[in-house]
């Protein structure tokens, strides 16, 4: 059978081992494609068989004439659509929630809040704008990650990084500063 012929038994029957017989022909050009865009082997070789199970659905739906070069344009059109998920993902580093960690642990159970040190969070809280008393509540009370605050607050994800920073700097501040903080 020619390549018009399997596509049409493919898309007639959905026979996967059509489908394969089809695609296997093309796996090392598709690999090489993937590999020019995405640079990384393992990602390129991942690419490589989630184009496989995409075309599972595709080739029943879309009648494709020249297979090598609509599955050409197909492969370098997914590569570049993972390059763009790439750059809206947002890498976060860990570093920044290190340092109350950290603290916590070294005091250990030598720390105990007071019912006074509690009102005087408070009190410190309440001063905050309301940016910064917005996310530092969800951040440290509701343990919200950056990207949902974002979502939830309508902030931009710098913004929303500032704030909890901003405010976090201004809560120590306050519950260090002498006096009863009002």
């Amino acid at each position: 059978m020619n390549e018009k012929e399997l596509l049409l038994e493919y898309r007639l029957t959905g026979n996967l081992d059509v489908l394969g017989k089809l695609y296997a022909p093309y796996m090392s050009l598709l690999y090489g494609v993937c590999f020019k865009y995405l640079q990384n082997a393992d990602r390129s070789q991942d690419a490589v068989m989630h184009i496989f199970e995409e075309l599972i659905g595709k080739l029943r739906l879309h009648e494709v004439d020249n297979f090598k070069s609509w599955l050409h344009v197909y492969t370098k059109n997914y590569c570049l659509m993972q390059l763009r998920k790439d750059k809206r993902a947002v890498h976060l580093d860990i570093e920044d929630n290190l340092f109350e960690s950290e603290r916590k642990l070294e005091q250990g159970d030598e720390f105990k809040w007071s019912e006074e040190d509690f009102e005087k969070l408070d009190h410190c809280i309440q001063k905050l704008n309301i940016e910064q008393r917005e996310c530092v509540r969800l951040f440290y009370l509701e343990q919200m990650c950056y990207k949902d605050i974002a979502e939830q607050t309508g902030y931009e994800l710098n913004k929303v990084k500032s704030a909890i920073q901003n405010g976090k700097r201004n809560l120590k501040i306050c519950m260090e500063s002498k006096g009863d903080g009002k």
